[in-house]
């Protein structure tokens, strides 16, 4: 009966698009969903050719093996040649379901779930949604957690009133280290292979902090 309810939950998400294993705007976190009653602040930087800007969640979860998150920044996109730059507002949720424990018999822990993110400012409106998958790995007594993740996204663009759509395949390889059980330094790379609109390579940095 639990399976059922969380499978019900998980598909209301995505049905919402609000959605799969991964945030849209990047990984930033191993597998491993938080316990029961756990809460997890992070804050990001990211930068590639054309983006650089801030990115902070929230984490919460109130059910075993199930966690959600909640993202919010601001980034500073180059639109190209005769276009400048402009301010943009990112929001999103996701929701994960671990499917597999390391400490379980299974070589990594596994989570897939869904994520919906909105970016928007003037004359731009970027709706993203898609499931995905991350695994991960403890290493030397949790003190690193390598992580990789993959997405599958798509995205409805509206930019100076030109419409379009896209499909894409995200990937990310990132790593946690722990230098204490509050404090959780992140670092991950971001391999955007497939979209036609963003750059194919992008790098994030930053801190979750359990609480």
């Amino acid at each position: 009966m639990k399976n059922v309810l969380v499978a019900a939950l998980i598909v209301a998400a995505l049905g919402a698009g609000a959605p799969a294993g991964a945030q849209v705007f990047g990984q930033f976190t191993n597998a491993a969903t938080l316990p029961v009653n756990g809460h997890l602040f992070g804050a990001y930087l990211n930068a590639s050719k054309n983006v650089t800007g801030g990115l902070a969640q929230l984490r919460l979860s109130f059910y075993p093996n199930l966690d959600f998150g909640f993202h919010g920044g601001l980034s500073r996109l180059d639109l190209g040649p005769g276009t400048g730059t402009t301010t943009t507002l990112r929001v999103g949720a996701d929701v994960r379901w671990q499917v597999a424990h390391a400490n379980q018999g299974s070589a990594v822990d596994i989570a897939t779930g869904g994520a919906l993110g909105v970016e928007t400012a003037d004359h731009l409106k970027v709706v993203t949604l898609g499931p995905s998958v991350v695994a991960s790995r403890e290493l030397g007594g949790g003190a690193i957690v390598p992580y990789g993740g993959a997405a599958l996204l798509f995205s409805s663009r509206d930019v100076f009133a030109r419409e379009a759509t896209d499909l894409s395949l995200p990937l990310r390889l990132g790593m946690e280290a722990r230098f204490a059980p509050e404090l959780r330094i992140v670092a991950e790379l971001q391999l955007l292979v497939a979209d036609r609109y963003n750059d194919d390579v992008a790098f994030a940095a930053g801190v979750n902090l359990p609480f």
